[in-house]
């Protein structure tokens, strides 16, 4: 019992965050909610059978909730990473753009 209170004393500032700091919710619903499309996906399909599969499902997954959160199409950014994979073509970023940044580049 002692070592858990020494522990909690010393995590104290990282548990306590959401108190002081604006914008940070005290409950993990946020990640929660992120991962669950996932959990699903893995639950009703069996999972992968390989860790090559997995990595590529952890990939397209990551591709898809972060295209969700920024409020783009996912299809057309796996087409992007698809076309991307020609020689001499970039990467496209799932970083958001602003149109600023857009219109020096062009």
């Amino acid at each position: 019992m002692e070592r858990s209170c020494k522990r909690l004393v010393k995590e104290a500032k990282y548990l306590w965050t959401f108190v002081d700091a604006e914008g940070v919710e005290p409950t993990n619903n946020a990640v929660e909610r992120a991962v669950r499309p996932g959990v699903q996906w893995r639950k009703g399909s069996l999972g992968t059978h390989s860790a090559a599969r997995s990595r590529f499902v952890e990939g397209i997954m990551t591709a898809a909730a972060t295209c969700k959160q920024h409020d783009r199409n996912v299809s057309e950014y796996i087409t992007q990473a698809c076309v991307a994979r020609l020689p001499g073509r970039p990467d496209p970023s799932l970083l958001p753009v602003s149109t600023e940044i857009l219109a020096q580049v062009a």
